[in-house]
């Protein structure tokens, strides 16, 4: 398995999609420059994309400042150590701060290397992450894509790369999840570059916020 680390790793990875589909040739030469986006796998790098979910990049970046004003380092210990007063400070939902939490206790428990997770096979690390409470197949996903830096990831419920494809490649409808799975699979084994050249499209040709957009969660 071939780790996202470097811009080189991307051009490698674009280079490659244009080979399995031509129909992404325009569409690399529209979106303009592709970013790495990496960050640390361990606790604070899933944190941060829990915090991030169903909210603005603002809010996100709010909510995160405040826990590193009060917990100094983002960890599992220090999550568990917050106190419900501690999470309305930082202004967490409920929803979120149990999510937190839950991912804390599996760390500290034993029941998820975090680090460690990041050299399986994708399918299977999304199904670990998956197991812990309040962790979605998205966050997952997001996870192994930007913080283990794992090459065939596409998050197919990301309603921002949901219309970049449909966009991209004048499909008469925003592609569902169900579909993109069928589309992107001849993407593979390049589908996390294919993932950050979509969201590249719908920042620089749609003009919008490129962040992961999470699906909203069914009642």
């Amino acid at each position: 398995m071939r780790i996202i680390r470097t811009h080189e790793d991307i051009t490698a990875g674009l280079e490659g999609l244009i080979m399995l589909d031509a129909r992404l040739e325009p569409v690399v030469e529209r979106a303009g420059p592709v970013p790495l986006r990496r960050s640390d796998p361990g606790y604070s790098g899933l944190a941060n994309i829990i915090v991030s979910q169903m909210v603005s990049k603002a809010s996100a970046n709010a909510i995160w400042r405040r826990m590193e004003e009060r917990l100094k380092v983002i960890s599992s210990a220090a999550m568990i150590a917050a106190t419900d007063d501690d999470c309305r400070h930082f202004g967490l939902s409920r929803a979120k701060a149990e999510a937190l939490r839950a991912v804390a206790r599996a760390e500290l428990a034993g029941d998820i290397d975090l680090q460690a997770i990041c050299q399986i096979e994708g399918r299977i690390a999304i199904r670990e992450l998956s197991a812990i409470r309040g962790v979605g197949r998205w966050t997952a996903e997001v996870y192994l894509l930007f913080c283990a830096g794992h090459p065939d990831v596409f998050p197919v419920g990301d309603v921002a790369l949901q219309n970049a494809v449909g966009h991209a490649l004048s499909l008469p409808l925003r592609p569902s999840a169900r579909e993109l799975d069928d589309l992107t699979a001849v993407w593979a084994p390049w589908r996390s570059v294919a993932a950050r050249l979509f969201w590249a499209y719908y920042a620089h040709v749609m003009h919008r916020d490129a962040t992961p957009v999470a699906p909203v969660a069914k009642k």
